[in-house]
């Protein structure tokens, strides 16, 4: 019996992805997977009396993006929080939390994520007496955009048990003053403290939001996410057991990899859980490690002092990631992990080197990096040599880190964010966005890695350019190389026959117009599973 389509998109300039057929006209869609690719004239035959036909205007078309890099679970909690991100100056933000201190009412936590005062006119760190000024009568606590450092105020402080003699818990830091007064900066897992004291959402709340942010996602053509965990694991069991009821719910109309805290090693190898258990919508992804902290901190691990600092601290010792990352690697689950630092990234390479010389591996898909943020290039070429590893990095970070890595690490810069040399190594590159560090939409993480500008277009000529990547390259990390990598390439990241039907329309052809313009490219159409989820 021939195939029916139930839906035809036509008259479209479709970028497939797919080296063997790169560009057509045309696509018929059965059920939720991919009917057939070709001209308008192929694919129009195919069309029956209940065929939706739908004319894309020569629009272009490209595969459904995919955030290898989300911190989802949190960007979903986090939808009250002040948005941060937008604020341009020191008073700006002063002005932002007083705002949000009188629509909750006194006694009430105000929250924000995303500020980066290395952008700011003042390019001044807020403290715990800004935030007192600012809302006196409310706890407050403000995360920097890099999530590597919160600031609280008094009450805030006080509330959760942060005073003079309290001393700095398992990888953070309480930065004092000399009097030995909290100054209300708390670096790495410091903020933790603040955490596990905050008001939780409800079970439904916690859908709601995520369902909230699912549709969210589709609206910047994202389709499918690799959810990842903060350092500390403390939301690692909450973050998996909402994504099971999502699935449960039949509410999941999002392909998502969950990983798991690289605290949960020993659970997850003792309940026989491997990379990839799942379906086609949710799967166990990687668990995750963290070896270094964040340059706008200070705590990334460099090989040379920061200008303004020293050399950054390690978190997790390498001993230790190695030890679990080894019975991981055997028993089937794959690794992430996060290194920034020119250090920690040497370091991280090194370990790998290692592990993959046992010859143990049970793993079906490769180990990753995440974000090789400051990397020599003779780690590079030691990465390239390894069989089963790849690189994730995060192109949105770097329109927001160029002031602060210009001024902490100055000519050293150079080795910040070398997504060419990745490619040119043969390291399959993933491109994501790290959200809510940075922007979640994809459409910014290609203008920036293609023109390695602020989102403002500055600086004019771009920022070490000799890194920059072509849009086919960039377009390729948010898509066909993350089916890939993760193991789903004969289903995902190309539209090919027989591959699951997520799309997406978008309203410019970002390969033909003037690179400063991608960012403010939307999305027209995402199709998710062969449905239209999301239409403009």
């Amino acid at each position: 019996m021939k195939a029916c389509a139930d839906l035809i998109l036509h008259n479209g300039t479709i970028r497939t992805q797919d080296d063997g057929h790169p560009m057509a006209r045309a696509v018929a869609i059965s059920g939720n997977r991919i009917l057939k690719v070709g001209s308008d004239r192929d694919i129009l035959g195919l069309a029956q009396e209940n065929t939706k036909v739908m004319d894309m205007g020569n629009r272009l078309v490209l595969p459904g993006f995919t955030d290898t890099h989300f911190h989802f679970y949190e960007w979903a909690l986090n939808y009250d929080y002040i948005d941060l991100s937008k604020v341009l100056s020191f008073k700006g933000m002063e002005e932002a939390i007083s705002k949000k201190a009188l629509t909750l009412g006194r006694g009430n936590w105000v929250l924000g994520q995303g500020f980066n005062e290395s952008d700011w006119p003042e390019n001044k760190m807020p403290g715990r007496n800004d935030l007192d000024r600012a809302a006196p009568d409310n706890p407050v606590c403000i995360w920097r955009c890099d999530l590597h450092l919160a600031v609280a105020n008094s009450l805030g402080l006080q509330l959760a048990g942060i005073g003079p003699d309290t001393p700095d818990p398992k990888d953070g830091v309480i930065e004092k003053d000399v009097s030995d007064l909290p100054t209300g900066v708390l670096k790495e897992l410091a903020p933790n403290l603040i955490r596990k004291i905050l008001p939780k959402l409800s079970r439904e709340s916690v859908l709601e939001n995520m369902q909230k942010a699912i549709g969210d996602a589709h609206k910047l053509g994202l389709t499918s996410i690799h959810d990842i965990r903060l350092m500390g694991g403390l939301d690692g069991a909450d973050a998996l057991k909402a994504w099971q009821a999502l699935w449960q719910e039949k509410k999941l109309h999002i392909r998502c990899h969950v990983a798991l805290p690289g605290e949960m090693t020993d659970q997850a190898i003792a309940l026989g859980i491997c990379t990839g258990f799942g379906d086609d919508l949710l799967k166990i992804g990687y668990l995750k490690f963290f070896s270094d902290g964040g340059m706008g901190a200070r705590t990334g691990w460099m090989t040379q002092k920061y200008l303004d600092a020293g050399y950054g601290m390690p978190l997790t010792p390498v001993e230790e990631i190695e030890k679990a990352a080894l019975k991981a690697d055997k028993a089937g689950l794959s690794v992430m992990v996060h290194a920034i630092g020119d250090r920690a990234n040497k370091e991280i390479i090194g370990m790998f080197q290692r592990i993959e010389s046992k010859g143990q591996t049970q793993c079906r898909i490769p180990h990753r990096i995440e974000h090789v943020q400051m990397v020599l290039p003779e780690d590079l070429e030691k990465l390239s040599v390894l069989k089963n590893m790849a690189a994730s990095c995060q192109p949105n970070n770097l329109s927001l880190d160029i002031s602060m890595i210009d001024s902490c690490a100055g000519l050293r810069g150079k080795y910040a964010y070398n997504l060419k040399s990745i490619l040119k190594n043969g390291i399959p590159l993933m491109l994501s966005s790290d959200a809510p560090v940075a922007d979640p939409n994809p459409l910014a993480g290609i203008y920036s890695a293609v023109t390695r500008k602020r989102m403002d277009k500055t600086p004019e000529k771009g920022w070490y350019m000799e890194q920059a990547l072509s849009v086919e390259q960039a377009v390729k990390g948010y898509t066909i190389t993350p089916a890939l990598v993760s193991g789903r390439g004969e289903q995902l990241g190309s539209i090919s026959k027989g591959k699951f039907a997520d799309m997406i329309v978008l309203d410019q052809d970002i390969f033909k117009i003037d690179p400063d313009g991608i960012a403010d490219t939307r999305v027209d159409i995402t199709l998710f599973d062969g449905r239209i989820v999301h239409e403009r």
